[in-house]
């Protein structure tokens, strides 16, 4: 944690809040492709025996001043808050380019230069800044067969999964990071996984690690992949107390509205919302231009929806300022008091009645 201030980062990051609507980062993979960057960018000199074209975390390691830089681009565009370059930097996802054995290594790296942003951006003006490591879903799913014809089959399960997570969570906390970002969540089995590896690490560690979780949806009914609609995944989640709950990816701001506002009235806690720069045109790419998002999300924080807003897919540095000038001097949602219920979750909410 910076020695900035004597409020914790969950305390600070509360505080903050009560004022003024915050903002998280946008979208690092677009921010690497612009850089046009070849094979020997990504692997260095690590011999690996993989081609590490496209392994975007590992460039923490071979190319810390491109990890830096996008973080600095964040916050000079106003962000609050950055996330760390990690979203597969687990031994799963590793795997693919043999550098699981780099995972711990990876992680800390870059929670390390978000850290180190971060103070350098505080120090100028005196605003703190967080860091955010994030925690992605990986290409595994505890909810669904990747077989048809064995509905029963799971290529791993729930105990191997939440160690993926927890070498993940304690390499990115030990490297500096404020909050543990389990984002882009389609599987809300996953996303347990990674809360019980976050309440694990802060046993080890013996430190608060604020949890930020964050939904993705897979169709415009609001629903994930493994089923769950909005209110279904926050009653399962709410046990986990996180200091954010929030969407992320899914579709543009547009498609994401009914949702945020279901959201923003049921979570007693911070929202934080980052979709993606509109839906991708026939070429996988984003048009959605920073003044548009930023009009589009600005109706959340002017609606009292929101607390944090941020971008995720084809999301650039000038699609936070544009949000920065569009949100500035908006007071962030208030936190409701929700009646106390008994509320459980399969696909759809169940809450007991008083």
């Amino acid at each position: 944690m910076s020695s900035t201030s004597v409020l914790s980062a969950r305390q600070a990051l509360l505080t903050a809040a009560k004022d003024r609507v915050l903002l998280t980062d946008g979208g690092w993979g677009t921010q690497i492709q612009l850089r046009k960057l070849v094979e020997a960018d990504y692997g260095g000199d690590l011999g690996l025996s993989h081609d590490q074209k496209g392994n975007n975390d590992i460039l923490a390691l071979t190319r810390p001043d491109v990890v830096t830089a996008i973080s600095n681009d964040y916050f000079a565009a106003g962000s609050d808050i950055i996330s760390t370059n990690t979203f597969s930097a687990n031994i799963i996802s590793q795997a693919d380019y043999g550098a699981e054995h780099l995972v711990k290594q990876i992680n800390h790296e870059s929670a390390r230069l978000g850290r180190e942003a971060a103070d350098r951006f505080t120090a100028q003006d005196g605003r703190r800044r967080f860091v955010a490591g994030a925690v992605g879903p990986t290409n595994k799913t505890l909810s669904l067969s990747p077989d048809v014809n064995n509905p029963g089959y799971r290529e791993i399960d729930f105990d191997h999964l939440k160690n993926v997570y927890l070498e993940q969570v304690i390499a990115l906390a030990e490297g500096g990071a404020d909050f543990i970002l389990i984002e882009t969540i389609f599987d809300t089995l996953n996303a347990k996984a990674g809360i019980s590896a976050t309440l694990e690490a802060q046993e080890q560690l013996g430190r608060d690690l604020p949890l930020m979780i964050s939904m993705t949806l897979t169709d415009l009914s609001g629903r994930n992949l493994s089923g769950h609609t909005v209110e279904a995944f926050w009653c399962a989640v709410r046990h986990a107390k996180p200091l954010t709950i929030g969407l992320n990816c899914s579709f543009g701001a547009q498609q994401l509205r009914p949702h945020v506002k279901l959201l923003s009235e049921i979570a007693d806690t911070l929202v934080m919302v980052y979709p993606n720069a509109g839906l991708p045109n026939e070429l996988g790419e984003y048009d959605e231009l920073p003044p548009t998002t930023a009009a589009f999300v600005q109706e959340w924080a002017a609606a009292g929806q929101v607390n944090i807003l941020g971008g995720c897919c084809g999301s650039t540095p000038a699609h936070i300022a544009a949000m920065a000038k569009a949100v500035d001097g908006l007071k962030g949602r208030p936190i409701p008091d929700v009646p106390v219920r008994t509320r459980l979750a399969g696909l759809e909410p169940f809450i007991m009645a008083a």
